[in-house]
């Protein structure tokens, strides 16, 4: 059964009338889903730290913003998880993660890096991509100056954020690193072809639509060619061997449950370590919605699991 306060954050958009994204156009878009995380989110937890800085890019700095666990000291070469947001390549910024980030910090003791890459319509694919893997590599470069274990990086994200980072692993395996410690796919996009049973099942009704994905995906790609190409379609690559391990999480009312189920799979079949929990009773994004849905912090204690488990001795 959906969660019961899962239901409840439906029936208060439905009850505000708060219209779908699908309606705007993209900078009304940002607006209103950062308006619909004001609602869903607490306030943020405090780190040790938290700094804005920038990344080298293909089309100029990076913005990023680095935060820093409660009890680490100035200095230490810390793990760094390079978190992407969700938000359909579209929507979202560090705003909109701020929590999601702080969360998994402090839990998993390791540095959080937050990437803002450019946006789609004004930036389609693969800018996203690009952004992500120069943002990666510079982190790996400047470890020292970060204050972080370039031996321990972990790339994860939320929905299109959780595709961005399976595309990364699948990058810079084939490009020569940095070498990553895990990656953290939290209900990520994998396949552009939106054909699994999910999106029948769960494409009305529970916040991610069939209507907002083909929203999010005509705003990304350039036309139909680029739903087979692996950087925008990772569960279509041609292998997913050597790999780094994968923590994947599910959601059972998400219209993505399937593909990010499928994806697990076939890493597992390509002998990559897989640790893979579905969420049964919860929606598309829920942890971004700690405020209101509980369920978000077992999510985030989980996914800090994983991460203390890839980075080992040093993350406690």
């Amino acid at each position: 059964m959906l969660d019961p306060q899962a239901k409840a954050y439906l029936d208060l958009l439905a009850t505000i009338g708060a219209p779908p994204l699908h309606s705007l156009q993209a900078p009304q878009a940002r607006l209103a889903y950062k308006k619909a995380r004001a609602l869903a989110q607490p306030e943020p937890p405090q780190v040790a730290r938290v700094e804005a800085l920038a990344a080298t890019g293909p089309a100029g700095p990076i913005p990023l913003r680095t935060y820093r666990p409660l009890d680490s000291r100035d200095g230490e070469a810390l793990p760094v998880l390079v978190f992407m947001h969700g938000g359909g390549w579209t929507i979202g910024d560090l705003d909109t993660h701020d929590v999601p980030c702080r969360e998994i910090c402090n839990r998993a003791r390791c540095a959080v890096i937050s990437i803002d890459y450019r946006l789609a319509p004004e930036h389609r694919f693969p800018a996203a991509v690009e952004d992500t893997i120069a943002a990666v590599r510079w982190i790996a470069a400047n470890a020292a100056r970060l204050s972080i274990d370039a031996r321990r990086i972990a790339v994860g994200g939320d929905s299109a954020g959780g595709n961005l980072a399976a595309v990364a692993a699948l990058t810079l395996r084939d490009g020569g690193g940095p070498p990553l410690a895990v990656q953290l796919l939290i209900y990520p996009a994998t396949d552009f072809r939106a054909n699994t049973p999910s999106h029948a099942q769960n494409g009305s009704g529970y916040l991610l639509t069939r209507e907002a994905i083909d929203y999010f995906t005509n705003s990304y790609l350039n036309g139909p060619g680029d739903i087979a190409d692996w950087r925008a379609s990772p569960a279509l690559a041609q292998s997913f061997r050597g790999l780094p391990p994968a923590f994947v999480l599910t959601a059972g009312y998400d219209p993505l449950r399937d593909e990010g189920a499928q994806y697990a799979q076939l890493l597992r079949e390509a002998g990559v370590a897989v640790e893979y929990v579905c969420f049964e009773a919860q929606i598309h994004g829920f942890i971004t919605m700690s405020k209101v849905i509980d369920a978000a912090g077992v999510a985030f204690e989980r996914c800090a699991g994983a991460l203390r488990r890839a980075f080992g001795d040093g993350a406690r």
